[in-house]
C-alpha cells in the first residue's frame, strides 16, 4: 500500500472517529467495513432468491402472477422512498444505535424518551424476528431439498424442521463471534453468490423450463388468482409481503456504521443502493417465475416450498438439488448477516442501559474485539420465536410479518421526528433537499398502511388455528416494554434519559477572548471488555 493511500486512510478513520465523538461515543469497533461491504451486509441480507423462496407462498395465493411481478414493482417503489428517507439520516447521524438515537436527538423533549424507548425496543425485537424468519427459511429449505431427494417420500415434522433450526441458529453465534475483520470479508463472498444465483435462475429457468409449463404473457402478467377469499384488491397488497419481508433490514448499514470506513457516505449509499438493485433482480426473477411456473398454482401455493417445486418442474431433480444446494447456501449466509446486525442494534441499546441485563450485554470480548454477549442473547430470543411452529403453520409464518411490521415502527418514528420535532437537524453527505420532506410524507404513509394491513389474517374466515399471531407477539413483547416503562419506582420513565454518551470531549485549546478551556463531561459510561 503507497503511503499516499495509507494516509488517507488513516484521514477517513480520524474523520470517522471525531463524527462519532460530536455524537457522544467512543471508537470501540475496529473499522474494518469497506464501502462495498457496507452495501454487501444489507444486500446479503436481503437474499433475493432465497428471501423470494422463502416468502413467495404469500405471493402466489393472492395474485399469482400479477401478484408476484406487479406486487413486486410496486413495493419495491415505495421501499425506496422508506430507504431513501433512511439514508438521510444515516449519512448525519451514523452510529450503531442509529434509530432509536435519531429519535431522540430529533424528538421533542417531552416525547424523546418515550419514543426512543419504543423505536429501540421495535428495532431489537424486529432485528431478532429478522434472524427467526431468515434461519426459519433457511430450515425449510433444507428440508425441501431433503424432501426432492427422497422423490417426495420424506415429510418433515415440526420437531425436525425445529431441530434443524437451533442447529443453524447455533452456527451462526460461532460465526458471527469472529472478529470484525473476518466478517467483513465475508460480506463480499456473500454478494458474489447473491448476484450470481439471481443470474442463473434469470436466465436459466426459462430455458430449461419444458414447453408445456411455460406461461402465455397473458396469464403470467394479467391473469390474477386469489384462493384466499379477500377482495382482490386487498389480495394485491398482502402480495406486498413477499417484496417487504425481501427487501427489509436494510437498517442492517446502520447498525455497523461504527464498524464502517466513511460511514457518513458509505452507509446511506449502501442502503439506497442495495433496494434498487434488489428491486430490479428481484422483479426480473419474479418475472421469470411467473413465466415458468405452469397453471396450477394451487398445487405450488400447498407445496411445502413452492420455489422448490418450480424448479424440480423445470429442471428435473439432479440439477434441482444442486442449484438449491446454493440457494441454501446464500439463505444461511443471510442469516449470519442478520444475526452479525442484530446484535450491534443490541449493544448500541445495552450500551444506553435500556435493557435487560445491559452491563451483561455492553461487553466487548478482549479476544475477537465484538459483542460476544449480544450474539447469543438474540439467537436464544430467536430460538424461542421458533417454538411457534409448534403452534401451526400460520403461528410460524407469523414471525416473518413481525419483523416487517416492528421494524416500520422503528423506520416511521425517526422519520417524522425529524420534521415534527422542532429540531435543528443537519443534513450530512447524503441528502434529498427540498425533496426530504414529500419522500418522508409518502415513506410514512406506505409504512403505516402496510404495518395495518399486515396484522389481517390470511383469509377472512379464520380461527384459532389460521389466526395472525403477528399482533399477538408483537403487541405483548412491546405491551411488556411499555409496562416496565411506566413500572413503579424500577421503571425506565424513572431512570432511562436516552442515549448515554462515553466520552470526553474537550473545548478548543482557547476561545475568542484568550480564555483556557473547560473539559466538557458528555457521558459518564465507558465500555467494558471481558
Amino acid at each position: 500500500m503507497s503511503s499516499a493511500a495509507a494516509n488517507n486512510r488513516d484521514a477517513i478513520r480520524l474523520a470517522d472517529e471525531e463524527l462519532l465523538a460530536t455524537l457522544g461515543y467512543k471508537q470501540e469497533f475496529k473499522r474494518a467495513f469497506t464501502p462495498l461491504e457496507v452495501f454487501g451486509i444489507a444486500f446479503s441480507i436481503i437474499g433475493l432468491l432465497p428471501s423470494i423462496a422463502s416468502v413467495l407462498f404469500y405471493a402466489i395465493p393472492n395474485g399469482g402472477g400479477p401478484g408476484m411481478v406487479w406486487g413486486w414493482a410496486v413495493a419495491s417503489i415505495f421501499i425506496l422512498f422508506v430507504g431513501m428517507s433512511m439514508a438521510e439520516l444515516a449519512s448525519a447521524a451514523p452510529t450503531s444505535g442509529g434509530l432509536y438515537f435519531w429519535t431522540y436527538s430529533l424528538s421533542s423533549p417531552r416525547w424523546r424518551n418515550l419514543l426512543c424507548w419504543i423505536v429501540g425496543y421495535s428495532n431489537t425485537v424486529g432485528s431478532i424476528a429478522a434472524v427467526a424468519s431468515i434461519d426459519w427459511g433457511a430450515a425449510v429449505q433444507i428440508m425441501a431439498a431433503a424432501n426432492i431427494g427422497s422423490d417426495g417420500n420424506f415429510e418433515a415434522t415440526s420437531a425436525q424442521t425445529f431441530g434443524v433450526y437451533a442447529a443453524i441458529l447455533a452456527t451462526h453465534v460461532l460465526i458471527c463471534c469472529l472478529g470484525t475483520t473476518v466478517l467483513a470479508r465475508l460480506q463480499t463472498v456473500y454478494v458474489v453468490l447473491n448476484v450470481l444465483l439471481c443470474l442463473i435462475v434469470i436466465i436459466a429457468l426459462p430455458a430449461a423450463t419444458p414447453a408445456a409449463l411455460r406461461n402465455s404473457a397473458a396469464f403470467a402478467l394479467g391473469d390474477f388468482k386469489n384462493f384466499n377469499g379477500w377482495p382482490n384488491g386487498y389480495a394485491f397488497i398482502l402480495s406486498f409481503l413477499a417484496p417487504l419481508w425481501t427487501i427489509c433490514s436494510f437498517d442492517s448499514s446502520v447498525h455497523i456504521s461504527e464498524e464502517a470506513a466513511n460511514a457518513a457516505t458509505a452507509v446511506p449509499w449502501a442502503i439506497v443502493m442495495a433496494i434498487a438493485i434488489a428491486g430490479v433482480l428481484g422483479w426480473a426473477i419474479n418475472v421469470s417465475l411467473a413465466f415458468c411456473m405452469g397453471t396450477d398454482l394451487e398445487a405450488l401455493a400447498g407445496s411445502a416450498q413452492p420455489m422448490a417445486a418450480i424448479f424440480l418442474n423445470s429442471f428435473g431433480k439432479r440439477p434441482t438439488l444442486a442449484l438449491w444446494a446454493v440457494v441454501v447456501i446464500v439463505q444461511y449466509m443471510m442469516g449470519s448477516s442478520m444475526l452479525l446486525a442484530a446484535s450491534r442494534q443490541t449493544y448500541a441499546f445495552s450500551r444506553d442501559g435500556a435493557l435487560p441485563f445491559s452491563n451483561w450485554l455492553y461487553r466487548m470480548s478482549k479476544f475477537t474485539g465484538t459483542p460476544v454477549n449480544t450474539v447469543v442473547f438474540d439467537a436464544f430470543w430467536a430460538l424461542l420465536l421458533g417454538l411457534l411452529a409448534f403452534a401451526g403453520p400460520e403461528a410460524i409464518n407469523a414471525v416473518f410479518a413481525i419483523s416487517v411490521t416492528a421494524a416500520y415502527v422503528a423506520y416511521a418514528i425517526p422519520i417524522v421526528a425529524r420534521f415534527t420535532g422542532g429540531n435543528d437537524f443537519k443534513p450530512g453527505p447524503f441528502t434529498l433537499g427540498a425533496f426530504g420532506l414529500p419522500v418522508a410524507i409518502v415513506s410514512v404513509l406506505f409504512m403505516l398502511f402496510l404495518g395495518i394491513a399486515f396484522l389481517f389474517p390470511t383469509s377472512p374466515q379464520t380461527d384459532v388455528t389460521d389466526m395472525n399471531y403477528t399482533i399477538v407477539v408483537l403487541g405483548g413483547v412491546l405491551g411488556l416494554s411499555l409496562i416496565w416503562y411506566y413500572f413503579p419506582v424500577v421503571g425506565g420513565v424513572h431512570w432511562f434519559k436516552g442515549p448515554i454518551a462515553n466520552i470526553v470531549l474537550a473545548k478548543p485549546d482557547s476561545d475568542s477572548e484568550g480564555h483556557e478551556p473547560e473539559e466538557v463531561e458528555v457521558g459518564e459510561k465507558a465500555g467494558k471488555t471481558e
